[in-house]
């Protein structure tokens, strides 16, 4: 394994300060051509992971993000400011594993401690596998953390190692154990649903996470694994992921959806629900609402683009309010450029390049 520096996305271009500033509109809402407003920035805050699941990274010979093209604690405040002003209300925290990043704690309190132009705090969220949750989570919501999704594709220990290529099934459980026990809600689960793999888990899954005051969501298996070996074949859908758990629950769909990822069905009539992020079968880019930050500076569209827009040069080559404005101006590029869907379903597309512990989950 190995550090290398990666240059993905598309170089910002040298324009002066003064040019930023005439394009520069902070402040205003992030909308596209589209008519889509984005409240939601996620944030990676490394491509490294304490686990190598299959359908995401290959378990040896990954190149990680050199150190040094890591955006730093300071450059995160520095966009999550200019991205609040412009109307983002929320901030995941994503990874790879964003519990590896030491100074996730710091992360989490300056984030918390940035206001919406109507003086609300932001919302912190953060997805992650769990492990190290428990001595991590005091601080965490001391700091400022508000919400959690935690990921367990199969509660078997030798399915887990499987999938995973280690054995940190209990840990993991340690973790969703701490969570339910903390003040941090909702608290949702999350799986991704395979075929001939944990298909045979979904309902027992819904079981655990209502032990743990938790919603359980399921997501259809998408084109982001780094070995690109994605079978659409192979895929679960979501028809047949609630066709399984009929066989157990009734399933009544909740109407209020929003930019949420998930649909939702109560089971039998509440006030538990179960969720389902069919990204392939059901698309909700119509009301997508997300921007993404990766780890090494890249603003992405959407999860499965082909573009990047890179801020790193940005951010080290600027200082003072032309560097407030030249953040703003690629953010509102970044939008602008954003497609009405992803189109998985088109024979045309081509899955992206990164993997999704490199692009943030």
């Amino acid at each position: 394994m190995s550090a290398v520096s990666v240059t993905i996305g598309r170089r910002a271009s040298s324009r002066s300060h003064v040019a930023d500033a005439a394009r520069s509109a902070i402040g205003t809402p992030l909308i596209d051509t589209h008519g889509r407003v984005h409240r939601d920035l996620r944030i990676s805050l490394t491509d490294r992971c304490s686990l190598r699941c299959t359908y995401c990274m290959p378990e040896q010979g990954n190149e990680w993000l050199a150190r040094t093209s890591i955006l730093s604690l300071d450059e995160i405040e520095r966009i999550a400011r200019v991205a609040a002003a412009d109307g983002i209300t929320t901030f995941r925290l994503t990874g790879g594993e964003p519990l590896l990043r030491a100074d996730l704690v710091d992360v989490v309190g300056r984030l918390a401690a940035v206001t919406t132009p109507g003086g609300r705090p932001v919302e912190i969220a953060m997805t992650t596998n769990g492990i190290g949750l428990r001595g991590a989570l005091p601080g965490l919501v001391d700091a400022g953390l508000t919400r959690l999704n935690i990921s367990i594709d199969t509660l078997r220990r030798d399915r887990f190692f499987t999938l995973t290529r280690r054995d940190r099934l209990n840990d993991v459980l340690d973790g969703i154990a701490a969570a339910a026990a903390s003040p941090l809600r909702p608290l949702k689960l999350n799986a991704v649903a395979m075929r001939d793999v944990n298909d045979d888990e979904l309902a027992d899954l819904v079981d655990f996470a209502i032990a743990q005051g938790a919603q359980m969501r399921f997501i259809e298996q998408m084109p982001l694994d780094a070995g690109h070996t994605w079978d659409r074949t192979r895929m679960v859908t979501q028809a047949e992921i609630l066709e399984n758990l009929r066989r157990r629950w009734t399933l009544t769909p909740v109407s209020t959806r929003g930019g949420a990822p998930a649909a939702s069905w109560l089971l039998d009539g509440g006030p538990h629900s179960v969720g389902v992020i069919a990204s392939v079968t059901a698309p909700f880019c119509g009301n997508c609402d997300r921007l993404r930050l990766t780890a090494d500076g890249q603003l992405r569209n959407c999860l499965f683009s082909a573009a990047e827009f890179d801020l790193l040069p940005v951010l080290r080559s600027r200082r003072g309010t032309g560097l407030d404005a030249a953040i703003d101006t690629m953010l509102r590029d970044c939008v602008r450029g954003k497609l009405p869907g992803h189109a998985i379903n088109d024979p045309s597309f081509l899955q992206p390049a990164r993997g999704m512990n490199a692009i943030g989950g």
